[in-house]
């Protein structure tokens, strides 16, 4: 048996990975980056063969890392959680600086940032892990604490998206809703709640391009509750 809400008592932290260069970059809010050597210093960074940023780190074989501080925005969190490069500019009117190894770095509400070149490229399935040395590292904001996968789960009520290796099916949790006349939805990304009572239209009449009000993720990044 396995109980998929033990998995969330595991710690992560929050970040925004970039490969790219001056003409074209990409990036993703990632929760599984983490050191693995000390000398030389290396980490790890899982990302979804179907990413575009995937590709980015393949072609120039270095990323970037911004270490999220705990009340970053709803807006930084979809534009580079649940957005697809493939359909918007990520860079565009982002906060970004080009490190050592060229590719972008978002300042954006991040408290650090390092930059890493890869040495192995490690297929696990869906996913690509990026072996990469670290280069250069620079702290922006040594006053706030990191965002951590708990605390965004737990005080921003998100939850990850389906392209990250934590991703785990809603059917396959414990908690069920409730059957009533009147449904409400939450919003992955900032809690936004769509209740049916008051908004007088049920919410899979909802267009299919219908938005967060509040953030702009999609509908299908609703949940019921």
């Amino acid at each position: 048996m396995i109980n998929f809400e033990a998995l969330f008592k595991i710690s992560y932290g929050l970040y925004i990975v970039c490969s790219g260069d001056k003409n074209k970059g990409n990036g993703f809010i990632s929760n599984t980056v983490f050191q693995v050597t000390a000398e030389p210093a290396k980490f790890a960074a899982c990302c979804h063969k179907n990413n575009l940023t995937a590709e980015f780190i393949k072609k120039y074989q270095a990323f970037s890392v911004s270490i999220l501080e705990q009340n970053a925005t709803s807006e930084i969190i979809s534009k580079f959680g649940y957005k697809s490069g493939n359909d918007v500019d990520k860079m565009s009117g982002a906060i970004v600086k080009y490190g050592d190894t060229g590719v972008p770095v978002v300042l954006n509400d991040s408290l650090a940032f390092f930059e890493c070149k890869v040495v192995e490229t490690i297929d696990v399935g869906t996913h690509l892990m990026f072996i990469g040395e670290l280069i250069s590292a620079e702290i922006i904001d040594d006053t706030k604490e990191p965002l951590t996968y708990s605390y965004y789960r737990q005080a921003k009520k998100g939850v990850a998206p389906k392209n990250a290796p934590t991703y785990i099916d809603k059917s396959k949790l414990e908690t069920k809703a409730k059957s009533t006349s009147s449904k409400k939805y939450k919003c992955a990304t900032c809690g936004y709640i769509y209740d049916e009572a008051t908004e007088n239209v049920k919410f899979e009449d909802l267009p299919s391009n219908w938005v967060c009000p509040l953030c702009g993720t999609e509908k299908s990044d609703f949940f019921e509750i």
